[in-house]
């Protein structure tokens, strides 16, 4: 079947600490030229939506703030949805913009946790914190369980690594609101007004890109750029639909 839509990660597919990779502005040329309807489909924490359309003009990208979406404004719309006005420890300090202007955010006595993006805030006390809140009872809830990223220093370690010990230490497990959860990939397809058999996903993360993406119906397609590793997928008992060398080569697979 045709691919008429598609999700493109940013960090590693499009940019790697905020250089534009080769071919990248150019396949997004092309998917305007054909009239193919496509969104920036990011856990990105450390901007909002604004910000990072900004943040992209300034590297060659052209890309409006209403074809981005990031974890935490799917965040922001289950918390109204699952826990109106509830009290919401957040760990971490990620760029929120408007997102998170009704959520009520406070430092004790929590209803909820919620975990962003690594970042210097994922501080022992600041763990512990949340740690603490959430043996009393509060719900954890995830922008996104991403392991790593790439910098220019090479991969850090996310969220996804402190956020399993904090549901081993707590006993609980968390919602997840970004990749890889199966949601953020239908209300991505959603915002396309496409079915999911008609959309790719394009990413640079074996699991929490492409194969999350295909187990909802998507097309996965990965780039051999950013934090792509030949092991994982190796290892992988379940393979990409297509694997390319980086974004430039895109339209091809598009056909």
């Amino acid at each position: 079947m045709a691919i008429e839509g598609v999700l493109i990660d940013v960090d590693g597919v499009l940019v790697t600490a905020w250089r534009t990779l080769p071919g990248a502005a150019e396949a997004l040329r092309e998917l305007r030229r054909r009239e193919i309807p496509f969104l920036l489909a990011t856990n990105a924490t450390s901007h909002s939506r604004e910000g990072l359309s900004a943040k992209l003009r300034q590297t060659g990208l052209d890309v409006e703030p209403d074809r981005v979406v990031t974890a935490p404004v799917l965040t922001a719309s289950y918390l109204r949805s699952n826990h109106p006005r509830a009290r919401c420890y957040l760990l971490g300090e990620p760029e929120l913009g408007d997102e998170f202007a009704d959520i009520w955010l406070v430092r004790e006595q929590a209803g909820v946790v919620v975990v962003a993006g690594a970042d210097p805030a994922f501080t022992w006390e600041n763990l512990s914190r949340a740690f603490r809140m959430l043996k009393e009872g509060a719900a954890l809830v995830a922008m996104h369980r991403n392991l790593s990223w790439m910098t220019e220093a090479g991969l850090m370690l996310d969220a996804g690594a402190f956020l399993a010990g904090l549901e081993q230490a707590a006993g609980v497990e968390a919602v997840v609101t970004g990749k890889p959860s199966p949601q953020f990939f239908r209300q991505c397809v959603e915002l396309l007004n496409l079915s999911p058999e008609r959309v790719a996903m394009v990413g640079d993360d074996l699991e929490a890109d492409v194969l999350a993406a295909q187990k909802v119906g998507l097309t996965g397609v990965l780039v051999r750029t950013g934090k792509f590793d030949p092991g994982t997928v190796d290892r992988s008992d379940e393979k990409p639909n297509h694997v390319i060398d980086s974004i430039a080569d895109l339209p091809e697979v598009l056909g």
